[in-house]
């Protein structure tokens, strides 16, 4: 069968760099799930992208879909065929549907029934028939913003310009707004002209000779290999942000790196401030020496050729120096003011109308940060560096600098309680509280960076959950899903073996001193609870915690999150082992005939009847004690499983359901016993065992 290239382009007013990438890859997807569901053989896909374009080469295609024949079965013999022996109106019915006549029927037994079968042959279609289809691909790109433009109805991520499609050398048509197919596409928008394709194939050598590096990774091998050359040249080192790479990536279709340099007194600023002020606004790349500091010099990358480099590079020297002007302006003026100052702003700052100012945050964040302190088993000393970091750790977000630069909060606050004489570790805690930042981020080092950390977070959760702010969907405008995997990865990484509902109940009485909401504490709770139990969940998946073994330790209370981690790993460890199947077997046996006790009373050893009641008692108290007294939860999954033995022997031997009502309710009660031992640590009847 012949075989040609298809290409797809569509080319737009420059696309916003963060949506670049994933559109090209949603682009390629869904072109290679069209090319599966219609049966069109090809041979490899390529991608391609820059700020102008969106674009994807299918290999070798096949020009028609395969032919395919199958077999179909219809109706039992019984029904196809009339006493008569003529065919039923279900029979020529069926062989109609099938493309058939009666005379190509054919009978097979299945499972001792003979029913009707035909042999169908479907001719494939041209894939030229099948490719005006790829309008739907292109429409049906998801962005994270839209826009319409004209008198158009469609929303995009920018207007369309051009389309170029092409099975071969044939135009594929289709039109999108006024916009239809063609083999025109558009070169560097200064460099380069208009270029007709005429050859899929030659379609990224024909845009490289109008300075278009359609392949995104050549062009961002470029500008490393262009940094790299600098650095050789100048002696420099130049640290790669890999998401600075990527954005600067695609932000330019045929990349030129050039340096450019600024006023050494701007050095006198914090490192952080200069970095921020060259990456985050101005997408530069800063320069550093051999021994790691930095220098008055900068890279960018320009999107054209290296025609008149010095006089881009005195451009964006200017646009650096008026950013660094305003941000040593911005540094001095909050040098000359104290916390308190900083601190008093915070009264006028609404944090949410339904939950209170900044201040009364902050206030709220010392209170619940004082008990949690308390609850961890803080010294003095230590209750006291946490009280103060608590005060003052949100003062920095109404200095000039973190209202110009928002994403130096907690940054310049440490920068700024240093210089004020604040104790290190309580400076250090003003900018350790925001972690961690994002998924990939640590938990604060410091105890006191921890626990103000937590307190932040649950407030931020508990006050939100109280006034009905509750993530659902996409929709989580507060990040709360974030914060509470942040709890989570706190509690657990400190070791702290306190209780997960514990820390909420406090977080919500300080919540409810403030007469935030109207729910109920037992309702907040219970919604917390279930909340943090999905993050709990996620944070065991992403640790390839098998799903059952996850709803095994999580359907009691959470408690020690540190020992539910534990908990989940021993069974991940385990469950594979000969002898864990009997084990879950057992255990889950004890508790779903402790479901039966209606009534919850003590065990009376004097209603023993077995020996086989005595034993398992005996067990139960000495496992009791030894699972108050272990250290890991290795030691108490190996108590449950001594349980093993006792448990069949009691069973084998024993009828729990006896016909003596008291005898009765003494096994369901002692059943019941056991039950809450197991339970407690996880419920094996969620486990899956072969």
């Amino acid at each position: 069968m012949n075989k040609r290239d298809i290409l797809l382009e569509v080319g737009l007013e420059e696309m916003p760099a963060r949506f670049v990438t994933d559109s090209m890859n949603q682009l390629g997807s869904k072109v290679e799930e069209f090319l599966q569901e219609q049966k069109v053989a090809y041979e490899g896909i390529k991608l391609y992208s820059t700020p102008r374009r969106l674009a994807v080469l299918v290999e070798g295609a096949a020009e028609a879909q395969e032919d395919i024949e199958e077999e179909a079965k219809g109706p039992a013999k019984k029904i196809a065929l009339q006493e008569d022996g003529s065919w039923s109106k279900a029979a020529m019915g069926f062989t109609r549907g099938q493309g058939v006549t009666v005379e190509d029927i054919y009978f097979k037994e299945i499972n001792g029934i003979e029913y009707v079968h035909v042999n169908k042959f479907i001719k494939g279609q041209p894939t030229i028939d099948l490719l005006p289809k790829l309008r739907e691909i292109i429409l049906g790109l998801h962005f994270g913003k839209n826009m319409r433009w004209a008198n158009n109805d469609l929303r995009y991520i920018r207007p369309i310009k051009w389309i170029v499609a092409l099975f071969g050398s044939e135009i594929i048509p289709f039109q999108i707004t006024n916009v239809s197919t063609g083999r025109i596409t558009k070169g560097h928008r200064f460099l380069g002209d208009s270029v007709t394709i005429t050859i899929p194939a030659e379609y990224e050598e024909q845009l490289r000779n109008q300075f278009v590096i359609a392949d995104p990774a050549e062009r961002k091998a470029m500008i490393r290999h262009q940094l790299s050359q600098l650095e050789q040249e100048k002696s420099w080192v130049i640290p790669v942000d890999e998401e600075l790479l990527e954005e600067v990536n695609n932000l330019v279709e045929y990349p030129t790196a050039l340096s450019g340099s600024f006023n050494e007194d701007f050095l006198e600023l914090p490192e952080e401030v200069l970095i921020t002020s060259m990456k985050e606004h101005q997408r530069y790349f800063p320069v550093k020496d051999q021994k790691g500091t930095l220098l008055p010099h900068f890279v960018t990358v320009r999107n054209g050729d290296s025609r008149s480099l010095d006089t881009v590079a005195r451009g964006n020297e200017k646009v650096l120096r008026a950013r660094l002007a305003d941000a040593d302006f911005f540094y001095k003026e909050d040098q000359s003011k104290d916390i308190d100052f900083f601190l008093s702003k915070l009264q006028a700052i609404v944090y949410h109308e339904k939950i209170g100012t900044l201040a009364e945050k902050v206030k709220r964040i010392r209170r619940l940060a004082a008990k949690l302190s308390e609850l961890t088993g803080a010294s003095e000393e230590e209750q006291e560096k946490v009280d103060r970091a608590a005060e003052i750790c949100k003062f920095d977000l109404v200095t000039q600098m973190v209202y110009e630069f928002p994403e130096l909060q907690g940054i310049m606050g440490e920068k700024y309680a240093e210089q004020k004489g604040e104790n290190p570790e309580v400076a250090r805690a003003v900018n350790e509280h925001y972690e961690p930042r994002h998924a990939d981020d640590k938990a604060p080092e410091t105890f006191t960076g921890a626990v103000v950390s937590l307190a932040d977070k649950l407030d931020t959760i508990v006050s939100c959950f109280a006034v009905d702010i509750i993530p659902t969907g996409s929709q989580d405008p507060y990040a709360l899903r974030r914060q509470a995997a942040g709890i989570v990865l706190i509690l657990e990484e400190k070791h702290w073996s306190v209780s997960l509902e514990t820390v909420l109940q406090i977080a919500i009485s300080v919540v409810k001193e403030d007469h935030i909401g109207e729910k109920t504490a037992d309702l907040l709770l219970e919604e917390l609870v279930a909340f943090f139990k999905l993050r709990i969940k996620h944070s065991l998946q992403a640790r390839d915690v098998r799903y059952d073994l996850i709803d095994a330790v999580l359907v009691g209370a959470v408690g020690s999150l540190p020992s539910l981690f534990a908990k989940a790993v021993v069974l991940m460890a385990h469950k594979e082992e000969d002898g864990f199947k009997e084990t879950a077997e057992a255990l889950s046996r004890v508790v779903n005939i402790a479901k039966k006790a209606e009534e919850h009373g003590a065990v009376d050893e004097q209603r023993f009847v077995n020996e086989e009641e005595k034993v398992l008692h005996r067990e139960f108290l000495r496992v009791q004690l030894g699972l108050q007294e272990s250290q890991t939860a290795e030691q108490q999954f190996a108590l449950l499983e001594s349980l093993k033995a006792p448990i069949e022997q009691y069973f084998d031997h024993t009828m729990v359901m006896a016909e003596e009502t008291d005898v009765r309710e003494n096994r369901l009660n002692q059943m019941r016993e056991l039950s809450n031992l197991i339970l407690a640590f996880a419920d094996f009847n969620k486990i899956l065992v072969k």
